[in-house]
């Protein structure tokens, strides 16, 4: 197969964007959890003050796969790092090195943006993207834990109530 065509996404693109994050979701057994709307894509990935960047995969004229992604910064490293939050490429097209390509895309924004690391989160489950991620040379950081607060749990954090 020749090389997908990675592009970076645009406000058009938001209802793809959202059925490919709907697919990941499917793929995950997270579909309870999309909340998200075309109108939040299009606010926070393309609005006055962007927090998040996406890329698209496409073979020929179809998009086959996407990679959500933004910056964080490393205080030990003292420089930026770029956090990959989704990457999802349709059950067709697995197989083929889309994944492959679309994680090298990043990689080398990384480097041209001055990033110290890239990082990301794999669900324990998934041993074929854990698999996957180690081929490539990644660190599975077992002694990590990620911390999460959300919805009501949030707010009540925010107004102090703990």
């Amino acid at each position: 197969m020749p090389p997908a065509r990675i592009v970076s996404g645009r406000p058009e693109d938001v209802p793809l964007i959202l059925e490919l994050i709907r697919g990941l979701a499917e793929y995950e057994r997270l579909n309870h959890e999309v909340v998200a709307t075309e109108d939040d894509l299009r606010r926070w990935l393309f609005g006055d003050r962007p927090v998040a960047e996406v890329v698209l995969a496409y073979a020929d004229d179809v998009v086959v796969g996407f990679a959500l992604f933004f910056h964080n910064f490393s205080t030990f490293l003292g420089r930026p790092g770029l956090y990959l939050e989704d990457l999802f490429v349709r059950p067709e097209w697995r197989g083929r090195g889309i994944g492959r390509q679309l994680l090298i895309h990043l990689a080398r924004l990384a480097v041209e943006r001055g990033c110290g690391r890239m990082e990301w989160s794999v669900l324990d489950w998934n041993e074929p993207a854990v698999g996957f991620y180690q081929r490539l040379g990644a660190r599975v950081m077992d002694e990590w834990r990620i911390c999460r607060l959300s919805g009501e749990t949030l707010a009540r954090v925010a107004a102090g109530e703990v």
